[in-house]
């Protein structure tokens, strides 16, 4: 355990207060909470108005669940929502609106449901995120969807387990939004209380240090109005891909926070709707 007590230096020049703060999106959003409310509402809706695919089982934990939202094409593709909370809080019952703007464009829309930490580990997350997309290409078939392309999609701690998904053979894009590359400042900030993190696992569990080797194409978005540390991470995330030869896009979306980003995915026209479009149209 490292002693930050004195002040100490613990991270790119920070201390364990400043890396703390570094990292708490919700502190400098006034209005996150009203957001979230307006989230909640919303989803509520669209899950009462699409009630015929949700909560599919794809494991054996209480939250190995996944809602589907079909456009109503043949061979739609289909995008898989990946929510937020630092690995540690909410619900993808919470999310369903950001399914608003993909459905309106053509895609199915898949959001995946995950155990929170301190109940498992990143490891085991990061596991029940790969269950979940392998049984949307091997079960979604027989219920209508996932024969399409494959876009996996997430937000803040879903940007993460996004890009620990890439690897896959059942991914054929991705759209990561605000989110964490390399996961060793939460190790030495307030997020370890639950995730409890080790050196080696957050060595590990860090997309940046592991890039794969399939030539996935990832878009990494992010707002500029979102804290430095939240922008360091895109953007170093994506030259290190782009160092290594692998496709990508990288979109800074002016003005927004870690939370008004998602507006530009929850609207038809919206700038994060475009590029998952983007995305589907490149891999026709």
């Amino acid at each position: 355990m490292t002693d930050t007590s004195n002040g100490a230096i613990i991270f790119r020049g920070m201390t364990r207060a400043q890396l703390d703060d570094a990292y708490d999106n919700g502190k400098v959003v006034p209005d996150a909470a009203a957001r979230r409310d307006a989230w909640i509402a919303r989803s509520a809706q669209i899950r009462n108005d699409n009630p015929e695919l949700l909560d599919l089982a794809y494991g054996p934990a209480a939250r190995n669940r996944i809602d589907v939202f079909r456009c109503g094409k043949e061979r739609a593709p289909l995008f898989a929502f990946i929510h937020g909370g630092y690995w540690q809080r909410n619900h993808k019952d919470l999310f369903a609106c950001m399914a608003e703007g993909p459905l309106a464009r053509g895609c199915d829309v898949a959001l995946i449901g995950y155990t929170l930490a301190p109940e498992v580990t990143l490891t085991e997350l990061v596991a029940e995120i790969h269950a979940a997309i392998r049984w949307l290409r091997r079960e979604g078939p027989g219920r209508g969807f996932g024969t399409g392309k494959l876009v996996v999609s997430g937000w803040s701690a879903g940007g993460h387990l996004t890009a620990s998904a890439l690897p896959l053979d059942e991914v054929d894009a991705g759209l990561a939004i605000s989110g964490i590359y390399d996961v060793e400042p939460c190790r030495l900030n307030y997020l370890n209380d639950k995730l409890r993190l080790t050196a080696t696992e957050a060595e590990a569990m860090s997309p940046i240090r592991h890039l794969p080797q399939r030539r996935t194409p990832l878009t990494v978005a992010f707002g500029t109005g979102e804290l430095p540390e939240l922008q360091r991470q895109s953007r170093e995330y994506h030259r290190a891909r782009q160092d290594a030869g692998l496709p990508g896009v990288l979109r800074p979306l002016e003005s927004h926070n870690h939370f008004s980003i998602m507006d530009e995915l929850t609207s038809p026209q919206g700038r994060l709707t475009a590029a998952v479009n983007d995305l589907i149209v490149a891999l026709r």
